[in-house]
């Protein structure tokens, strides 16, 4: 596929600066890689803000460090006329704990080039995307001597404990952040290997259950039918929840979901969709739904998902008691527009009514989000991103994850769509995790293309 814009000269020329510097980037990249800014140990935060203030000003972006609350934002701008299109890009620099240390091949914050994809704790998620930002504004700059529109970043560092201050910056700085639309690079690409725009994220609420019997554990014979066993508590109290065909039972839970559109339900049937290939990618043999169920499910449809449940002995072996506590741990992932907050009411009055004696706890939430699709600076983007990749894109209305996107489409009020720039397998969260080098110098490619094509829309 060749490149069809009006600016595909200079696009082709920026392109060969990016491949001639392919390893001068490469080192850039690998420098941040190195700074443990794991956001959950408080680790490495400052060395991060301060090298990436110091690569942004390299790339003539005019920069400054935001002190705020628990991590500092990042601010950075490039201004060519404050009436044209200004584009706001966001990322975190902070990563994940790299635990379990022993599963990695390779040291986790030693960048590590195998089979052409670089290894590296944080690498794709989001050092790698993020800094493809900052090497395409350096790059247009050097090649064309000035941006076609106005950009601005905002990088946070508290994105992997769940952006608890995000929502309250971009309130307090609504002026500084003003833009006509928020650009995000972050996740895998499809599963496929297309490109993969994005145009919303479900939302999440995560709740605790515990249940308490005895003061301590007891003999499941001597206090057996004697002492209650709290596991069976949970199981109880879960069967009034959800039916045997997974529809959710607390009452009010669908009442606010918006309808699907026709625009949404053509998006699902023009998606890629390979069955095999994705009951190998999740590991479960039996997986079979077909293409408009396996989208409409993971996109446009809550989840109720039991993350985590604890009670009595699970070691090796046996050991017969009568546990004296149990703990479920569950995460709801939400559609536009149920909201976290009233999700989390109604389910705790739910367990009010049926076991009020287990106690539920708010572990944190986030809103669901959702640009529409009817937009026209959809359609520019994703002719940008299908000619960065000469690859047909796929765009999906939603992600079946969650990330702040809320923050930008609600309390911002501008449109956001995302566009992941790292390889499907990318391990985000696990040991090994990886980008490709291609991935990379493409990301820095595909910013560029979105940079043009807005200029000329």
């Amino acid at each position: 596929m060749t490149i069809q814009t009006e600016n595909g000269n200079i696009l082709a020329t920026i392109e060969e600066t990016i491949d001639s510097r392919k390893e001068e980037y490469l080192e850039v990249l690998y420098k941040l890689l190195k700074v443990e800014s794991i956001s959950a140990q408080n680790t490495g935060i400052d060395e991060a803000c301060n090298m990436l203030k110091e690569v942004m000003e390299d790339a003539g972006i005019k920069t400054k460090i935001i002190p705020f609350k628990r991590n500092p934002f990042i601010y950075g701008e490039v201004i060519k006329d404050p009436n044209a299109f200004t584009l706001l890009i966001y990322g975190h620099y902070d990563v994940q704990p790299p635990d379990p240390v022993d599963e990695w091949v390779s040291p986790p914050f030693e960048p590590t080039i195998r089979d052409g994809k670089i290894y590296c704790r944080g690498v794709g998620d989001n050092k790698g995307q993020l800094m493809a930002q900052i090497l395409a504004i350096k790059s247009y700059i050097d090649t064309a001597g000035n941006l076609p529109i106005n950009i601005k970043f905002i990088f946070e560092g508290e994105e992997e404990i769940g952006s608890p201050n995000l929502a309250s910056f971009v309130a307090e700085n609504k002026e500084l952040l003003k833009a006509d639309l928020v650009y995000t690079s972050d996740g895998p690409k499809h599963d496929s290997g297309a490109p993969l725009v994005l145009l919303g994220v479900r939302g999440m609420t995560y709740v605790e259950l515990t249940a308490k019997g005895a003061k301590w554990d007891n003999h499941s014979g001597n206090k057996g039918n004697i002492v209650p066993n709290p596991a069976w508590k949970i199981i109880d109290l879960l069967n009034t929840m959800r039916d045997p065909e997974g529809r959710i039972l607390i009452e009010g839970f669908y009442d606010n979901i918006r309808k699907i559109t026709k625009k949404d339900e053509e998006l699902i049937r023009s998606l890629p969709f390979d069955k095999k290939s994705i009951a190998e990618q999740i590991g479960y043999d039996d997986f079979d739904m077909d293409k408009e169920e396996y989208y409409r499910k993971l996109t446009l449809e809550p989840t109720f998902n039991i993350a985590g449940f604890t009670s009595g002995y699970g070691g090796e072996g046996s050991k017969t008691i009568i546990p004296s506590s149990a703990v479920l741990k569950m995460d709801i992932r939400l559609v536009v527009d149920q909201d976290p907050d009233d999700i989390y009411e109604k389910f705790t009055a739910h367990v009010k009514k049926y076991a009020p004696d287990i106690e539920v706890k708010n572990l944190g939430g986030m809103k669901p989000s959702r640009t529409s699709a009817d937009l026209a600076i959809v359609d520019v983007v994703t002719n940008a991103v299908r000619n960065a990749f000469r690859q047909e894109p796929v765009l999906q209305p939603s992600m079946g994850g969650s990330l702040p996107d809320y923050v930008w489409t609600d309390v911002l009020e501008t449109p956001s769509i995302i566009i992941p720039y790292a390889n499907f397998d990318e391990a985000n969260h696990s040991p090994n995790e990886k980008m490709g080098v291609d991935d990379f110098i493409n990301g820095i490619k595909c910013t560029c293309h979105v940079i043009s094509e807005i200029s000329i829309r």
